[in-house]
This record gives structure tokens, C-alpha cells and sequence, in this order.
């Protein structure tokens, strides 16, 4: 008998997966199934004056490493509303060798809604993190996305010192599809400092979001309230583009997190009330 005793690289990090299902029943909307494996974890519905059920996404081992592989798996029956948030920040850590890699799957079906709002994620001094968000949408359904980041752990002075952020939006309907958006940014090999916050990049702006409305709406009229508005105090930077069908994407600049979080709460706000005539909804976080 051959004994190996080659020594093999011990894998970091772990494999999390959700699974939620969303069903309308009545006049409500509930969580029908849901399975989970930790780094991923889900609390109890929050009941909320809102006829969407509101469901926060964490993970209670306080932040992503490299190597973690976590997916997520949403499905959204006809005639239900699903808000998903998180109840805080994401944070992502150093990566001493594989990226951490998250998948996020939305299926929204026929009359069916889903916002997706969680907070922005923090990618700390030598992370490195790909994203993917795959929606399917019925075409009779809506969609508010959200997704947005901060360039590091400003206060710390760790501000684009990541090794590499990736993130994609992929969005498509019975018709084909709505919207392709990607970005990779990443640290150039000895390099103090990558040039992402200058002109043509962040603008200085150590925040930003991209920010997703998909339905049936008066996209022009959302769009010009969006350019409209304009925060108290440091103003953010808002670009509305309108897609070729159904939807409108708004990309954000934001000189500090203060500034960046009323940015999406003002567009979340404009968006709800333009595809579901709801006001803005008041989540519950510490």
C-alpha cells in the first residue's frame, strides 16, 4: 500500500447557501420555505405597515473571508412582495489567497415584487471580492435594486486598498434581456496607490452605488426626479440613465457614507413611490 503524504493546500473559508421562497396567501406575503447553511443566516419576518414581507439577510460569523463561496437563492411567487435587506454593512477581509465569491439568483414571477436593498459592503485592505446579481423577472413584475460599496475603511486611511472588487448586474425578462452592468477594479501590482478616485473614476467620491428599477412606471418622470433632488449639506453625484425597456439605472457618487445612505434612501423613496404607489418603508435596524 502507497501512502500519499504530499502536503495539500488546506482550503480557507467556507461554502454558505440560502434558499428562499416567497408565496402570496390572501392579502399577505410569506416565507413558504427557507434553507440555509452558515456563513449565510436569515432573521424572522419584520412586520412592518407594508404589505411586503420583510426579510434581513446576515451572517452571524461577522464578515467574509477569502475562499467563502456563498449563494443566494430567492424565488418569488405571483402576486408576492419580498423587501430583502441586511441589518448592517457587509464587511470583506483580507484574502490571502482565493477571492471571496457570492451569487445572488432573484426569480420574480408574474405581478411579483422584489427589492433587494441591503446595505453597502466594505472591502477592507487586501480583500478581494466577485459578485454576481442574476435576476429573471416575469414581465408583468417589478424590481428595486441596490447595490453599493465604500472604498474601504475610510477612517482607517484604507481607501482603495482592496486587491480587487467585481461586481455584476444581470437582469433579463420572457423578452431578453434588460440590463448587463460590470465592473472590476483592481489593485495593480506595485502600486501604493491605484489611481480609482481621480477623474474618470470615482471623481474623490470614496462611496458609490448602482441603484436598478424595473416595471411599469413613468421612467422619464422618475428620472428627472431623481436629477431633481439634492441632499442636505454635501450633495451627492446622480447619473439616471433609461434603459431601452422597462427600467432606469441611476448610479451614485457620494463623498461619505452619511451622504451615500440618504442618496439610496431618497432613490428607494422615488422608486416605490413611482412602481408601486407605497411610501418610503422605515426598516427596523439598531
Amino acid at each position: 500500500m502507497t501512502v500519499d503524504t504530499s502536503p495539500r493546500a488546506v482550503r480557507v473559508g467556507r461554502d454558505g447557501a440560502l434558499r428562499l421562497d416567497f408565496e402570496r396567501r390572501g392579502a399577505a406575503t410569506v416565507v413558504a420555505d427557507c434553507r440555509f447553511t452558515l456563513p449565510l443566516q436569515v432573521l424572522a419576518p419584520v412586520a412592518l405597515d407594508d404589505p411586503a414581507a420583510v426579510v434581513s439577510i446576515l451572517n452571524p460569523t461577522g464578515g467574509l473571508v477569502g475562499g467563502d463561496h456563498l449563494a443566494i437563492d430567492v424565488h418569488v411567487g405571483a402576486g408576492a412582495h419580498a423587501v430583502l435587506t441586511t441589518p448592517s454593512a457587509t464587511r470583506v477581509y483580507r484574502a490571502e489567497d482565493q477571492p471571496t465569491v457570492q451569487t445572488v439568483r432573484l426569480s420574480i414571477g408574474p405581478r411579483a415584487v422584489v427589492e433587494w436593498v441591503p446595505d453597502h459592503t466594505i472591502p477592507f485592505a487586501g480583500s478581494a471580492l466577485r459578485q454576481a446579481i442574476e435576476v429573471e423577472l416575469d414581465e408583468p413584475a417589478g424590481l428595486i435594486l441596490v447595490d453599493a460599496f465604500a472604498a474601504g475603511r475610510i477612517a482607517a486611511g484604507e481607501a482603495w486598498r482592496f486587491s480587487l472588487l467585481e461586481s455584476a448586474i444581470s437582469i433579463r425578462d420572457t423578452a431578453g434581456w434588460l440590463l448587463h452592468d460590470r465592473f472590476v477594479l483592481r489593485r495593480r501590482a506595485g502600486t501604493e496607490d491605484p489611481a480609482l478616485d481621480g477623474l474618470g473614476f470615482a471623481e474623490s467620491c470614496p462611496y458609490f452605488a448602482s441603484i436598478v428599477v424595473v416595471g411599469a412606471f413613468d421612467r422619464a418622470r422618475f428620472a428627472a426626479d431623481v436629477h431633481a433632488w439634492s441632499g442636505d449639506g454635501l450633495a451627492p453625484s446622480l447619473g439616471v440613465a433609461v434603459l431601452p425597456r422597462r427600467g432606469v439605472l441611476v448610479r451614485c457618487l457620494a463623498p461619505s457614507a452619511p451622504v451615500l445612505l440618504a442618496a439610496i434612501d431618497e432613490c428607494w423613496r422615488l422608486a416605490r413611490g413611482a412602481l408601486l404607489g407605497l411610501p418610503p418603508l422605515a426598516l427596523r435596524k439598531a
